[in-house]
């Protein structure tokens, strides 16, 4: 007789009609995953980019509508050269061997951040992805590139200011939560209704500040190349328990 996998046993907790729409994740703890095995850092992020590869077909098996991942900030320039060099050339790797997996997956690809800031190459690639899955009416996967959430919101403003200046005299009136979301680099996709944050810390990271504002926040204390389909199921099936009232009287 066949042993019942994790997988197995959680995936029916998931009530499949009530699934969040959109899962945004903090992909967090490759170097201390790579550090607790005596590894160089990069180890733990090769070791990342499967958790990432399962996560996303898990999600796209279950239907979830969008997944972001969190996978290079602003911040993350401060780290060694040759680290970044390598998260790069890693982040082309995986580009380059996805774009089958994803059209055969129906996942349509795409990137938000200050992509301009990329290095050339990097973002040949990310444009060629974003190109040859463009019409694939599943998943929409997203990555969170040279990207801060405070970064979004300067850029957001300065973008909305410079659209009513060309439409007229500026009025502070015209200056909504609406209309700000508009200039968002999400503005065409839902907020999150759910955040995973692996590796156990409590913060945000300056990632969707905006955008989370009313969502529901899971953390694992399991590092992110650790993070499987059944933790996906597990942080879904608890999103799914929980009540959700936007501010309202419960």
């Amino acid at each position: 007789m066949k042993t019942r996998t994790p997988e197995a046993h959680l995936l029916p907790q998931v009530d499949l009609t009530r699934l969040p729409q959109h899962i945004a994740i903090i992909m967090d703890g490759n170097g201390r995953w790579a550090k607790k095995r005596r590894l160089p850092r990069i180890a733990g992020h090769r070791a990342g980019i499967r958790a990432v590869r399962q996560v996303v077909e898990a999600c796209a098996r279950m239907g979830v509508r969008c997944l972001t991942l969190y996978a290079f900030s602003v911040e993350n320039w401060k780290r060694p050269h040759t680290e970044v060099k390598l998260l790069m050339d890693l982040l082309r790797e995986y580009l380059k061997k996805e774009i089958a997996e994803l059209n055969k997956n129906n996942i349509r690809f795409g990137a938000i951040g200050r992509i301009s800031n990329l290095p050339p190459l990097v973002q040949k690639d990310l444009y060629t992805t974003i190109e040859k899955t463009q019409d694939n009416t599943g998943l929409r996967l997203t990555l969170a590139l040279n990207y801060g959430g405070r970064a979004e919101l300067i850029d957001a403003v300065r973008d909305l200011v410079t659209h009513l200046h060309r439409d007229g005299a500026l009025d502070v009136n015209a200056i909504t939560e609406d209309e700000l979301s508009r200039h968002l680099y999400t503005r065409d996709l839902p907020d999150p209704d759910l955040l995973i944050r692996t590796s156990g810390e409590m913060r945000l990271s300056n990632f969707l500040l905006w955008q989370v504002a009313y969502c529901e926040i899971w953390v694992t204390d399991t590092l992110w190349p650790d993070f499987k389909e059944q933790d996906l199921f597990q942080a879904v099936a608890d999103f799914q328990k929980r009540e959700r009232r936007y501010g309202g009287l419960g």
